[in-house]
């Protein structure tokens, strides 16, 4: 079959059924940015999870120049912290691992956790706090090493670091679950959309592929054309779609989430354009198979 007259074909098929065209256009779109979504979501809480889960049970934040807690009188002093670490290593086997970080040891980490992040300027090297990482044998003996260590002399505060992390992925995953549930109800309503659109377009068209099988058209030339109008609108509604992730990445995420949320370590430009592909493959993947499904029944006899 020769390209220009398939190109014929789209173009009369897409003239046809422009508003069905533009419908569809319009599903895949809203369909694949919900997909989108819910991908970007699962990476943004690994990206976190991957980081700090199972990592960071417990934070013994030490006192510095500014803390106003009882325990503080100014920067912990050496003998304090030496008092601090003897308490941590006398709760054996409870305590099952930890390890001493430094200020400037903070802000490294600090700068790998936000790398690319604005806010990164606005963190000098010395305003993390040094602190003690604890890991429990168990999470439940929280209160263990809290009674031991947080009423001593220079330590500010005592943190289970897992259950403030805990509550915030809960949160992320349910967002996904709901995001990801509705992109999949969207892409059942798209497959819809498109084995209709595919079936009046054969319809109006049944004297012209009855004309082809009658002089010896073969299957994939009669339906050719008709996967092609629905893979059209399905990278344009693609292509709508990676347009709204990147406006978010840029407009919501890097210019408005990431400057007051400084805490949270967002998806990079890398893990939006990874998914990208995705979207694509979903949107062209999911229409050549509702289209094929439906012509099946055009091309018999």
């Amino acid at each position: 079959m020769r390209p220009s007259f398939i190109a014929k074909e789209l173009g009369t098929g897409l003239r046809r059924n422009l508003t069905m065209t533009i419908a569809l256009v319009v599903s895949v779109a809203v369909s694949l940015t919900l997909f989108g979504t819910a991908l970007l979501m699962r990476t943004q809480v690994e990206r976190m999870k991957g980081y700090w889960y199972d990592k960071i049970e417990v934070s013994i934040f030490l006192c510095g120049p500014n803390s106003t807690a009882v325990t503080c009188t100014g920067t912990v002093s050496d003998e304090q912290r030496a008092a601090i670490q003897a308490a941590i290593q006398g709760l054996t086997p409870t305590v099952q691992s930890w390890y001493y970080e430094a200020s400037a040891q903070a802000y490294e980490r600090f700068k790998v956790q936000f790398k690319g992040s604005p806010i990164i300027a606005n963190v000098s090297p010395y305003a993390l706090p040094e602190s003690f990482r604890v890991k429990l044998d168990d999470p439940n003996h929280f209160e263990t090493i809290s009674s031991v260590v947080s009423t001593m002399p220079g330590v500010e505060t005592v943190q289970d670091q897992r259950k403030l992390l805990q509550r915030f992925f809960t949160i992320l995953h349910g967002m996904q679950t709901v995001a990801l549930g509705i992109a999949i109800a969207m892409l059942f309503v798209t497959v819809l959309l498109v084995m209709n659109t595919v079936r009046i377009a054969a319809y109006a068209r049944r004297r012209e592929t009855s004309i082809m099988r009658s002089v010896g058209a073969s299957n994939m030339s009669i339906r050719l054309p008709f996967i092609l109008e629905a893979v059209t609108a399905a990278v344009l509604g693609a292509g709508v779609a990676a347009g709204i992730m990147l406006g978010l990445k840029q407009y919501v995420i890097d210019q408005r989430l990431a400057p007051s949320m400084s805490y949270i370590a967002f998806v990079t430009w890398d893990d939006v354009l990874a998914v990208l592909p995705w979207l694509f493959a979903a949107g062209v993947g999911t229409t050549v198979l509702a289209a094929s499904f439906t012509l099946r029944r055009y091309l018999r006899g």
